[in-house]
């Protein structure tokens, strides 16, 4: 009896149709992103609800209430930050037992598995981070909002069978569009996509990911979410020597960015280094956390209401300098003891503190800048040297402010900061942190592609051996000439002895009972299976040869890949990803 297929889903053929819809139609796929932007949107409200239910229960708040602007909390209220970094160790202790590859978030994704992540790993990130901020840790939600929108833009793209470059500018785009309700700034959001999720700007990006963006803002706005506003009033527009000034602002912000972070990847490996347990190190942190906001509560949660208070009070020198230190402080102990979440909010409410600072100092030298100025311009350099993105921060300041001229000033400072910490340190925060792992991205540019395009993938594995011991005379028997262009000699144990080529071995006066093994070439050059075109590329420009063997670790004769072939291959995969940027496969 001939078994019958099974029978078709229900849904199978109208998923069929829009996947034909979605990979042919740049429109349709716009609609998508419409889609995605408004989930994002209405998760990032969500999420941002929750969050505040859990500070007003733990720590008694009223509706409209911030943690940060707290004149003083309890002591005893603040046991909640050991109990939940507690909690955190805990959980993460248990996740970590069922896996062995880490989180992945929206930029590890997006630079090296062409946007593929798992929607499990999003809820993680998003419920640990949900539960560092509850709490009080100095770690914002902008992390949890991106994963979330970002999570759910890779499902569906996945569930669709989107194209590589299709899938990227989708996670970017649910990401962006995250961001983008949190602030209630669109422009934000997408550029937000572009500069720090997809790491790259071309056509084809463009109209999705700002679709997103704009439905994003509208869905938060439909369900009364109050977004993020730093809107302050703005004084006086800068003027030349301002812009100066700012500058120096900038390159201030690039070594207190630094600082942050080589803070927080000294505080993690000096963790290590104590040996203390994994779920353990969290609580710790929470012990650290409730003293510090014992001292100033300013130092609890994201800053947001804090940002506020210090620029409507006119705080003296040494109590902005005071509270700069003490947030600082909470914030790498926050990461460093393992708390989830951002610097994203964290380094706008700095960058503020360090702009007063700034304006404050240099008026002791008969230099004015407006303090209200130097905050926001401060808040957008430092942002850009820790979470990277200048054209981002810059449209967050325009979009709260209105104020071109202080945007102006704002993306000057931000160009600054951003060369110098390229030059100097050549890691925003997140690719930092993925450094510290052991990889060599530097920003989300799509580079998984050439790690996949392998020799193990390139090699051809119909090659020619014969024995290193065989005579000359055995070779030209064997191997005719114009049979082929390389033979692979194996030694006795059956391991690489090098490469001969068949016309060398044809060379009139040759010696017939010499060994063949005389001839051979490139005994001491392989290439391994796992190595990737621009590695493989590389071995070819020092050796100057044709063709190279691949073998496994113990010597054994995997394949043969020829120069020729990889460099056809290597154009081929990068012609792909530029017709991607351009929309020229629809």
């Amino acid at each position: 009896m001939v078994a019958l297929p099974p029978a078709p889903s229900l849904f199978a053929r109208p998923l069929a149709w829009l996947r034909a819809r979605f990979r042919a139609s740049e429109g349709w796929f716009i609609l998508l992103a419409i889609a995605v932007g408004a989930a994002a949107g209405l998760l990032t409200v969500v999420q941002s609800q929750v969050a505040h239910a859990a500070q007003a229960l733990l720590y008694g708040l009223g509706v409209d209430d911030r943690l940060s602007t707290q004149p003083l909390v309890p002591l005893v209220a603040l046991i909640w930050l050991p109990l939940g970094g507690l909690a955190l160790g805990l959980s993460g202790w248990m996740i970590a037992r069922t896996r062995t590859t880490p989180l992945i978030d929206v930029v590890e994704a997006n630079a090296l598995y062409g946007g593929r992540m798992s929607l499990r790993d999003s809820l993680i990130v998003c419920l640990q981070t949900l539960l560092s901020n509850g709490v009080g840790a100095s770690v914002g939600l902008e992390a949890a909002y991106a994963q979330a929108g970002g999570g759910v833009a890779s499902a569906l793209g996945q569930r669709l069978k989107l194209r590589r470059h299709d899938l990227r500018t989708l996670v970017g785009a649910g990401a962006g569009a995250a961001i983008g309700a949190a602030f209630g700034a669109p422009l934000t959001g997408a550029f937000y996509a572009f500069e720090i999720v997809i790491g790259s700007y071309a056509p084809s990006m463009i109209a999705p990911v700002a679709a997103a963006a704009l439905t994003s803002v509208i869905t938060a706005r439909a369900l009364g979410a109050a977004p993020y506003s730093i809107s302050v009033s703005v004084h006086q527009a800068p003027d030349v020597a301002a812009y100066l000034l700012y500058a120096g602002l900038g390159a201030v912000c690039a070594g207190v960015g630094i600082a942050i972070m080589r803070l927080v990847a000294r505080t993690e490996q000096g963790l290590r280094g104590l040996a203390l347990p994994a779920w353990l190190t969290p609580m710790i942190g929470g012990g650290v956390l409730a003293l510090l906001a014992y001292v100033s509560p300013q130092t609890l949660s994201s800053g947001h209401g804090a940002l506020h208070a210090d620029l409507a009070m006119g705080a003296s020198l040494g109590a902005l300098a005071f509270i700069l230190l003490l947030k600082t402080t909470a914030s790498v102990v926050s990461l460093g003891f393992g708390f989830r979440g951002g610097l994203f909010f964290a380094s706008l409410f700095l960058g503020s503190l360090v702009g007063q600072v700034y304006a404050q100092l240099l008026s002791h030298l008969d230099l004015v800048l407006q303090p209200e100025n130097a905050a926001l311009v401060g808040m957008g350099a430092l942002a850009v040297s820790i979470v990277g993105g200048p054209l981002t921060m810059s449209f967050l300041v325009l979009e709260t402010t209105g104020d071109f001229g202080v945007t102006a000033a704002t993306l000057a400072a931000s160009l600054v900061a951003s060369t110098i910490v390229r030059e100097r340190f050549g890691y925003s925060f997140s690719t930092w942190r993925l450094h510290l792992r052991g990889e060599t991205i530097r920003s989300a540019r799509d580079v998984g592609w050439i790690r996949t395009l392998t020799a193990g993938r390139m090699m051809r594995r119909d090659t020619a051996t014969l024995a290193a011991s065989a005579t000359l005379a055995e070779f030209r028997r064997k191997f005719p000439l114009g049979a082929t262009t390389r033979v692979i000699l194996l030694d006795d144990a059956q391991r690489y002895a090098g490469i001969v080529q068949t016309a060398k071995a044809y060379i009139e006066g040759g010696d017939l009972e010499s060994p063949v093994a005389t001839l051979a070439e490139s005994q001491d050059v392989t290439l391994s299976p796992d190595m990737n075109i621009e590695q493989v590329m590389r071995i070819f420009d020092q050796t100057e040869t044709e063709e190279l063997a691949v073998v496994d670790p113990q010597g054994a004769v995997l394949g043969l890949l020829a120069e020729a072939f990889a460099s056809r291959r290597y154009a081929k995969e990068l012609e792909k990803v530029q017709e991607g940027l351009f929309g020229e496969r629809r």
